[in-house]
């Protein structure tokens, strides 16, 4: 070999398949950063939701001794996660939605939300709410109503 590379020769199938390569791997670094997001949101939720029933011990024992069931206390601290996820999901979707409108308002190119995507994300949020808040209820619904009535 003879000095330095100055350009390099490629024809139009070689640098689509380098592009192609390129979009694989941006894909699996957002996916990644995607997952990463929803475990720490997700955690965040749980505690939110464990203090949440710290705060309220006194009256999660009142419920039980007039009566409540465990597992209306479990099914109630559940739906109470899935509507908070479900309605950031909204807020998000509604964010989302206009940010995207304002990047195409600004590219002078019209940009539409794939109705399919908004639904994912709608389900993936309400997902999250229903997982990471199954055990804040079971530990809820648990509560031993004679310990949480002494609670101050």
């Amino acid at each position: 070999k003879r000095g330095k590379e100055v350009f390099r020769v490629s024809s139009a199938q070689e640098d689509m398949m380098q592009m192609e390569q390129n979009a694989k791997i941006f894909s699996m670094i957002f996916v990644m950063i995607s997952v990463i997001s929803l475990l720490v949101g997700g955690i965040v939720i749980m505690n939110i939701m464990l203090a949440s029933i710290k705060e309220r011990t006194r009256e999660i024992g009142v419920r039980i001794a007039v009566g409540a069931r465990r597992f209306d206390i479990f099914i109630q601290f559940l739906v109470q996660t899935v509507l908070v996820t479900g309605l950031g999901g909204v807020l998000g979707i509604v964010l989302g939605c206009a940010i995207l409108d304002l990047v195409g308002k600004y590219l002078k190119m019209p940009m539409v939300a794939n109705p399919s995507m908004i639904m994912t994300a709608l389900l993936v949020s309400v997902g999250v709410g229903l997982v990471f808040g199954i055990a804040p209820a079971i530990k809820a619904g648990n509560l031993d109503p004679v310990v949480a009535l002494r609670e101050e």
